[in-house]
């Protein structure tokens, strides 16, 4: 049986809901999601994404549209400015 922290179980439920906060819901993507969004923060295109980390465009376009999601950012240029205004608040703190 594994063991789950009422507290862990709580923030992942609050983290899909669209009211969690933003660092929130960064930190609930996968590390592949993390990586995506970290190097469209850079301005990368989804070629020199899949080509930086080793896997299909598609697969790009894929965990894109994850991120959208579980962001609740229309495109690209939303998430990427959601990355960097939590990295601006951590550097800020």
């Amino acid at each position: 049986v594994l063991f789950r922290s009422p507290d862990l179980i709580d923030a992942v439920a609050a983290a899909g809901r669209a009211d969690a906060s933003p660092a929130l819901r960064v930190a609930a993507l996968t590390p592949q999601q993390r990586r995506v969004l970290e190097l469209v923060a850079q301005g990368r295109l989804n070629k020199q994404i899949a080509d930086a980390m080793g896997i299909q465009e598609r697969t790009v376009k894929a965990h894109l549209t994850a991120i959208f999601e579980r962001l609740g950012v229309r495109n690209r240029t939303q998430a990427g400015v959601l990355l960097q205004q939590i990295a601006a608040l951590g550097d800020g703190a």
